[in-house]
């Protein structure tokens, strides 16, 4: 795990001590709310519907017990004693005082985090597969190359203050994209050319909200020594060409597009060969990464036969064949928490909650997490033998509902609950699907299937990518949800066609009902709704749900 040098934590002090002065600054006067507004922007500080929300870093997913027990601490003494985790796997607080967020900072820092740069028009979190590292398949562990790509963004001078918002993406798995790469400004694929060497294959211009697009390949072999150069050749492209007179025309996506892949590969290329030479990281610098990564001391177990326990406990069955995946160790297995339970907004997880996680981390696991792209927790090395009384205990605490990656798994972000942003709430159209669908044995007979809501066209709840979406909208001033079937997140990756015109709130989870209903009578043997959507169009989906 990446751990703060003895800089690393005097710089992270010394933004606090900052922050702290500027806010107090502020509070009396002294600092105008355009004044202030880009210094708390970069310290993760929104202004919503009802208080202030901070958003707390967790770098590529990854943290350990420790700091989930701050958050906790924090979430207990400064917040309403809950925190949610968002889609870019970071950890957020909905309810802090805003003269309280200096203390906030100041405790994160204790324990190695922040929250710099999880918000503003600067390079946010680079995230990546909750997987990494222990799950079969992979190309390379891609955590090095995120924990190199952290410590080159975080602070850079060159890109604090981009045209807007950037997000990076890794992806070293080739069966599955776990970490929505093709919808990033800046997706970074490991993969190994024919001589058998580890490099990156580039991305550039996707992204969601008002205006989707998939990215495009603009590099198909890049050393891994050279990452960084061509990674700062892309933001200098960026930064001198994009657009600064409209926040919504300004994303890379749209310069981009207004170039062309092609020329604006050309751009990129002629800039990376001037600065190439003097970013080149060296292979010691490489090595000292990947020691960071080193695989545990793993014991010599053995698989363990379950058939047993799986006659005699039918639910530990469906919960092992669902919510954990196989580890690349013998002996060992990976198992997601599950943070989608009705009653309870998607992503959210009380101070209780927290504290217990971390004590099954240190008890089971060699003391670390990962927060999902999803919105759950995964326990990452896990053994064998304790996964029954693993699975007993997280069942006795409402956190081992068996449907990660079914129906009612749903991403959903904080909608007009909380956003001052939100056209509509997000929230309780995730509640009313999920009780309607409250039967396992029916989402299973659904086959796995991605369901996305948004509150407004920012899409943090990523609908644009769900193989169902959900976009919160304003209809004369009622809120109204527009529909959206075929997205896919995935290496094959596809924006979700509308529907149609959009439906009152009470009528959603009777129009999702029909939607899977036709796709039930639709699909033919093996197919999942995405499969079965791509085959027959919106045509048939269009006719039932208006009829």
């Amino acid at each position: 795990m990446y751990s703060y040098t003895e800089f690393d934590q005097q710089l992270v002090n010394e933004r606090v001590a900052q922050f702290r002065d500027q806010t107090e600054r502020y509070l009396a006067g002294k600092l105008t709310e355009d004044e202030y507004r880009p210094l708390r922007l970069q310290n993760g500080l929104y202004v919503q519907r009802y208080a202030p929300m901070l958003r707390i870093a967790v770098p590529y997913g990854l943290l350990n017990s420790k700091q989930l027990r701050k958050i906790a601490e924090i979430s207990l003494n400064y917040d309403r004693g809950y925190a949610h985790v968002s889609t870019r796997q970071n950890f957020q607080l909905n309810w802090p005082a805003l003269e309280q967020v200096p203390d906030i900072l100041q405790e994160l820092a204790s324990v190695q985090m922040h929250a710099i740069q999880t918000s503003g028009n600067c390079i946010r979190n680079t995230t990546t597969d909750q997987y990494a590292g222990v799950i079969a398949g992979e190309i390379t562990d891609p955590r090095p190359t995120c924990e190199l790509i952290r410590q080159w963004s975080t602070f850079h001078p060159e890109f604090a203050f981009l045209p807007r918002k950037f997000k990076i993406a890794v992806s070293a798995f080739s069966e599955t994209d776990r970490a929505a790469t093709s919808f990033h400004d800046i997706g970074v694929y490991i993969v190994k050319n024919a001589a058998g060497e580890i490099g990156y294959k580039i991305k550039v211009g996707g992204g969601l909200g008002r205006t989707p697009v998939i990215g495009s390949f603009i590099r198909d072999f890049l050393p891994r020594e050279d990452l960084i150069a061509y990674l700062e050749a892309v933001l200098r492209v960026y930064n001198l060409h994009g657009r600064r007179d409209n926040k919504y025309k300004a994303r890379i996506k749209i310069l981009v597009k207004a170039l062309t892949p092609q020329v604006f590969a050309e751009k990129v290329e002629a800039e990376f060969v001037q600065i190439r030479d003097q970013l080149r990281i060296e292979a010691n610098v490489l090595a000292g990464l990947d020691q960071q990564f080193t695989p545990f001391d793993y014991q010599d177990f053995e698989d363990e036969d379950f058939e047993p326990l799986f006659s005699q406990y039918p639910k530990f069955k469906q919960w092992f064949n669902v919510n954990t995946h196989q580890h690349k160790v013998k002996g060992y297995r990976v198992v997601v928490i599950n943070l989608k339970r009705a009653g309870i907004a998607p992503g959210d997880i009380t101070t209780e909650e927290m504290n217990f996680i971390a004590d099954l981390a240190d008890q089971y696991t060699f003391g670390e997490l990962r927060t999902t792209h999803e919105q759950n927790i995964v326990l990452a090395d896990v053994p064998q033998k304790d996964i029954f009384k693993l699975w007993q205990t997280l069942d006795n605490a409402n956190l081992a509902r068996a449907h990660i990656g079914f129906l009612t798994d749903i991403i959903c972000c904080p909608g007009g609950d909380f956003c001052s942003l939100a056209n509509a709430k997000s929230i309780p159209i995730s509640e009313a699907i999920t009780r309607r669908f409250n039967d396992l044995d029916t989402i299973y007979n659904l086959g796995k299937l991605d369901l996305n809501i948004s509150g407004c066209m920012n899409a943090c709840g990523h609908h644009h990518v769900g193989h169902i979406g959900i976009l919160g909208v304003d209809k004369k001033g009622e809120e109204f949800y527009q529909i959206m079937l075929g997205g896919n997140a995935d290496h094959d990756a596809s924006l979700g066609d509308i529907l149609g015109p959009s439906f009152a709130a009470e009528l959603v989870p009777d129009v999702v009902e029909e939607l899977l209903n036709t796709y039930l009578d639709l699909r033919e043997e093996g197919e999942r709704f995405i499969d079965t959507y791509r085959r027959v169009g919106i045509k048939p989906f269009k006719e039932r749900a208006y009829a």
